[in-house]
């Protein structure tokens, strides 16, 4: 029999991590290829899939294998709450292209301008699944599959394309990128396939992602109040979207 331990470690330097319950039951919810799945406790997790996501319950008990708490502490680089972790096949970069400049587009793609924060990051994949945008891209140095990032995204990566791409590489269609100088979004309509941009957390939108951006738009905010967050900013947007676009609504 296959030590879980190794087995474990030869796949770690290439899977995505699936940090917790609640990760592991969006990755299989949406199609993700899980390879391996450990737990401290697993009948406290099968317990979770009973109460929360019984549709998943019978994929969690073939790959869920108990490990001792020290043993699973090791293998994570902040230990969940569920005691719950788990390693998936990344998506193939062909494949996340296809879906992202597919067209007709009938939801938005959200850009994040050389982001910062890995769990903003990972808040607003969270959202962009909630609202059946076609998928979110990260311009810059952070990785989008990073573990931190997939962990604030709760696995909802596998529920929407989720790459990295230059300026250059964004989908085609109509660029809205928020800025506080642009036009007031409250009197704007976003089609459905817009390219919605949002900057930096610190230094805003990127000179090369202004320079292509056909609308600046602002959210409506207090003189005195300097910015919102940047999940916060894109929740705002995209419900905004939801209220006023085309034939999409989230369900």
């Amino acid at each position: 029999m296959t030590d879980p331990l190794s087995a474990w470690h030869r796949l770690a330097g290439t899977a995505v991590l699936l940090d917790g319950f609640h990760a592991l039951k969006h990755a299989i919810r949406f199609g993700a290829d899980v390879r391996m799945a450990v737990t401290a406790d697993r009948r406290a997790a099968l317990a979770l899939a009973d109460e929360l996501a019984p549709d998943v319950r019978g994929r969690l008990e073939t790959l869920l294998t108990e490990l001792p708490r020290e043993a699973y502490a090791s293998l994570v680089p902040r230990p969940h709450p569920t005691a719950v972790a788990a390693l998936a096949v990344r998506p193939e970069r062909d494949a996340q292209l296809r879906a992202l400049t597919r067209v007709p587009r009938g939801a938005p793609v959200v850009v994040l301008d050389q982001p910062r924060n890995l769990g903003n990051a990972g808040a607003v994949v969270r959202l962009a699944a909630g609202f059946g945008v076609t998928g979110v891209v990260t311009t810059g140095t952070l990785d989008p599959w990073h573990p931190a990032v997939v962990r604030g995204g709760a696995g909802l990566h596998f529920a929407t394309a989720v790459e990295r791409l230059s300026v250059d590489e964004l989908p085609s269609g109509p660029l809205f990128a928020l800025d506080p100088e642009g036009e007031d979004i409250r009197g704007v309509k976003l089609p459905d396939d817009a390219v919605l941009a949002f900057g930096s957390e610190r230094s805003g939108l990127s000179a090369a992602l202004r320079a292509r951006t056909d609308h600046l738009l602002a959210l409506p905010m207090r003189p005195q109040v300097s910015s919102y967050n940047l999940a916060t900013s894109v929740a705002m947007t995209l419900y905004h979207w939801s209220t006023t676009a085309g034939a999409h609504r989230a369900p």
